[in-house]
């Protein structure tokens, strides 16, 4: 089925700054559309978000120059082409682009008409998207059976996301259920009873970008203590329903060589600080330690990577790997983590994700697939996450409902919807 029409618009994301809409209009008359996410703590290797750079609007962040190459050079090159083959019409954009960082044209324009291209891709194959993904990338030699991932749930805020009341940027919890409908129930009365414990402390309930509360408590240790109080007055047991997993966005304290922790004004080396992962690590059990150090520190990432094997926790790679095939490459190579953080917009466009994630499942490595702190009603990645077998996926707190909306996704494919 061939592309009629192809047109983007300007709305805004959850931190209320411009992104991308993209609707791809058929042959038929039948139009699908996809709206791009947008990071906050974003990695130096990712891909080229195009901004208008101008200060008389949206404070520089509006995307009308992305948007315009949508509607103009995008649509003059993929008008008349068939959605069915959406890999082919991604190789087209990147050919048009010719960039290596996607620069010219923007990753934020391709990867929404990917997007699009692919939803569309699935009605004319009449398959819901998450199959769709499944059997146009998961078969054949690299078959891998549909799956629910396990929720990578962010109850509390810290870092750039919420203003430096904690170093480390999310506190998370990971219910032990890959049920959609019961993972989520557990994580949204653990979410809520803290936010109780909060209030008889007389603590702010307030939530940072990504819908976990951030409050002013004195330590990551106390943050810790205070979540698994809060999961206890409900029954529940870390280990047992639920582990511990953060995200330290450690590029973010790293400075001239040495790790700054700003809530308590220490400096640390990065064997210091590998050392503090490992005593809370095995103080709270933490199964998952998402970015523990900056995101050129292979050296560090591999020590950490062989500590971790031998204890069996993960070690993610998000800003250390931006859903970059050769960086990916290189951490495979280098032995510097056992899990791969994956993100549409890191790398801008879904065949090259998906080429991501094949080399994560073929190393053994599991595989996160993530929203960004600036998110949209989109729930794309909820279907990319169960039609790809990831283990994980992340996608923020029990609020908010942009975050909300990739957890009913979920429901509602455990509901044969």
């Amino acid at each position: 089925m061939k592309i009629s029409e192809i047109r983007a618009i300007e709305i805004l994301d959850s931190r209320g700054k411009p992104t991308i809409r993209t609707f791809v209009t058929l042959e038929d008359g039948s139009t699908h559309s996809a709206s791009v996410p947008s990071g906050a703590s974003t990695g130096t290797h990712e891909a080229l978000e195009l901004r208008d750079q101008d200060p008389k609007r949206f404070l520089g962040q509006g995307v009308m120059s992305a948007i315009g190459n949508v509607n103009t050079t995008i649509e003059a090159e993929l008008v008349g082409k068939d959605v069915v083959e959406p890999r082919e019409i991604d190789a087209s954009m990147l050919r048009l682009d010719g960039t290596e960082n996607k620069s010219k044209l923007g990753a934020n324009a391709i990867l929404s008409v990917s997007l699009a291209v692919h939803r569309a891709a699935a009605y004319a194959h009449n398959l819901p998207l998450w199959n769709f993904l499944n059997t146009y990338y998961f078969s054949g030699d690299h078959k891998v059976e549909a799956s629910f991932p396990r929720l990578m749930v962010n109850v509390v805020n810290g870092g750039k996301h919420a203003g430096w009341n904690f170093d480390i940027q999310e506190f998370m919890i990971m219910p032990l259920s890959t049920k959609p409908a019961e993972s989520v129930r557990i994580a949204a009365e653990i979410f809520a009873e803290l936010g109780n414990v909060l209030k008889s402390k007389k603590l702010s309930t307030l939530v940072g970008d990504e819908g976990g509360y951030s409050p002013a408590l004195s330590s990551n240790e106390e943050v810790f203590e205070t979540i698994e109080k809060a999961a206890g007055n409900l029954g529940y047991s870390r280990n047992k329903d639920y582990h511990f997993a953060v995200d330290c966005a450690a590029t973010e304290f790293f400075e001239n060589g040495s790790y700054i922790l700003k809530k308590n004004n220490q400096t640390k080396s990065a064997q210091e600080l590998m050392d503090y992962y490992a005593e809370i690590g095995q103080k709270y059990t933490i199964q998952s330690f998402e970015d523990p150090f900056a995101e050129d520190d292979w050296e560090t990432f591999s020590r950490f990577t062989e500590l971790a094997e031998k204890h069996q926790f993960q070690i993610v790679g998000d800003d250390l790997f931006v859903t970059n095939p050769h960086r990916i490459e290189k951490g495979i190579n280098q032995k510097a983590a056992n899990a791969v953080l994956i993100k549409l917009n890191q790398i801008g466009s879904v065949s090259e994700t998906i080429t991501a994630i094949q080399m994560t499942q073929r190393a053994g490595w599991n595989v996160a697939v993530s929203h960004r702190s600036g998110e949209t009603e989109d729930t794309f990645i909820a279907d990319l996450a169960y039609g790809s077998g990831a283990e994980f996926i992340k996608t923020g707190s029990m609020s908010r409902s942009e975050r909300l909306a990739k957890y009913n996704r979920l429901i509602e494919i455990e509901n044969q919807f």
